[in-house]
């Protein structure tokens, strides 16, 4: 199939760009990667008035460490961030999920806020988000406003970003020597959409963790933290862990909730030891 008929505008600055998106509002879509965005134009699932190319906007493509946070531009490419050096010592959780994204053309292509805005159940990024507590930076006619990953995912496809406004950067808190984190996930082929995956972040406290986070995903219309499994890893039990997970996945053309819900525990298991064995 074809697109249908739409008109195309290249923003080159952040202020254009909101403006446009205020004038055209749920008429207008960004094209940023477009790896996502493309297909949805090809198969009609999206029939914009107006695509607004944004990859002439200067200042949002970098990665860079500012304080206690590493700071990832909506524009750096996946190839760009799977790379980085910085992101590998003070993000390693992003860094171990990057090569599971898409294949090498798609993250050639594809842009770190691209995959956040667009807001997949079943992708990587927004579950990792999620396990490390990250905040989202949103420009809009208003000015900008930061807002967390519990509070950005809303449902399927959904984000708290309104139809005037646009993601800018995503903010990471730094790694640090008791940070341990894991990822795993299960797909039919290596960079397709996952079946069920695994983020997860943690606090290193003696020969326990505090701090748990495991963020799930396609498990849901969002990612989906498993918060009694989380309380459960801080005893020391994996089994109790994997006893108490609090999901509940439908059925899909991957898999039945049943199945999903096993491999969420056998990737319990799998991340819990990386929990127990990852440095920074």
């Amino acid at each position: 199939m074809k697109p249908a008929p739409f008109a195309y505008t290249k923003a080159r600055t952040l202020k254009e760009a909101v403006a446009l998106l205020s004038k055209h509002k749920d008429d207008a879509r960004l094209l940023a990667g477009g790896q996502s965005l493309i297909a949805t134009l090809n198969m009609r699932l999206s029939a914009p008035e107006l695509l607004i190319d944004i990859n002439g906007i200067k200042g949002l493509d970098g990665i860079a460490k500012k304080g206690k946070f590493v700071e990832i531009g909506a524009l750096a490419r996946h190839a760009e961030v799977e790379r980085s050096e910085l992101i590998a010592t003070h993000a390693p959780l992003i860094a171990l999920a990057m090569p599971h994204i898409g294949h090498p053309a798609i993250r050639n292509r594809g842009t770190f806020g691209g995959s956040i805005a667009f807001a997949d159940p079943a992708a990587e990024l927004p579950a990792c988000l999620l396990a490390l507590g990250a905040e989202i930076d949103i420009a809009g006619p208003k000015g900008k406003r930061k807002v967390k990953a519990e509070a950005f995912f809303k449902g399927l496809f959904e984000t708290a970003l309104r139809p005037n406004e646009m993601l800018t950067a995503v903010r990471i808190p730094t790694a640090d020597k008791n940070t341990r984190v894991g990822f795993a996930e299960l797909a039919r082929r290596h960079g397709d959409y996952a079946i069920v995956g695994l983020a997860a972040s943690a606090r290193a406290n003696g020969k326990s963790l505090a701090d748990i986070r495991l963020a799930y995903f396609g498990v849901g219309a969002t990612p989906v933290r498993a918060k009694q499994s989380e309380a459960a890893l801080a005893k020391g039990d994996v089994d109790a862990a994997v006893a108490a997970l609090d999901l509940d996945p439908s059925d899909d053309v991957q898999a039945t909730g049943a199945v999903k819900k096993h491999l969420a525990g056998v990737l319990l298991r799998r991340v819990a030891k990386q929990l127990m064995e990852t440095r920074p």
